[in-house]
């Protein structure tokens, strides 16, 4: 017998964003990303890419405002599907933790799909630095969008650079190493829910 298809697709609409996510947690790695904001869709290929996750993201928000609504709202859609999709958990690995560099940059990131809800983020940006791309993506964004995902997604994460200079460079580290984690922490290992309480 076929084990059921690890998939989900999420709309939220709301008032000053609309979002729809599709996500397949045993894909290869396709990802369509289109928010209005080259840089968060950047990141999100990223996640994508490195997760070997398919993953179809569509939003559209109040970017006259600021990207902070439609990166916030990405991130709750985007965990909603992660959660759906992973259904009861049973038989996935459920942590994962890896060091990923880029150039300067060294990120740590360690990951429990432990059904409660964590995000710990020691990247510490100046206020005054420039935003990345055009509309701009700032810096402290990235943040928000692995607060929201967690939250829906209901999992623990941290991150934490180790070095780095380039803004670019350490965000981009962040995304993949999450994205790597995802990939381990979701892989199937066979058993039941993995954890002793018998349900995550």
């Amino acid at each position: 017998m076929n084990p059921a298809p690890r998939t989900a697709v999420v709309v939220r609409e709301t008032k000053e964003t609309k979002v729809k996510v599709e996500i397949d947690l045993d894909g290869t790695g396709k990802v369509e990303a289109s928010s209005g904001i080259p840089f968060f869709d950047h990141m999100l290929a990223q996640l994508g890419r490195h997760s070997c996750f398919d993953l179809a993201v569509e939003a559209a928000g109040d970017l006259d405002v600021d990207a902070h609504h439609t990166v916030e709202d990405a991130g709750l859609a985007l965990g909603e599907a992660l959660a759906r999709a992973l259904g009861d958990k049973a038989g996935i690995a459920r942590f994962a933790s890896v060091q990923v560099p880029l150039d300067e940059a060294l990120v740590e990131v360690a990951l429990d799909i432990s059904g409660r809800p964590y995000s710990s983020f020691r990247i510490a940006f100046p206020l005054d630095m420039p935003p990345l791309g055009d509309p701009p993506f700032q810096p402290q964004l990235a943040e928000e969008f692995v607060r929201a995902f967690a939250t829906a997604g209901m999992f623990t994460v941290h991150i934490r650079a180790v070095d780095w200079v380039n803004p670019h460079h350490v965000i981009e580290a962040a995304f993949k190493g999450l994205a790597l984690c995802l990939r381990l922490a979701t892989r199937p290992v066979g058993g039941g829910v993995p954890s002793t309480k018998g349900v995550l």
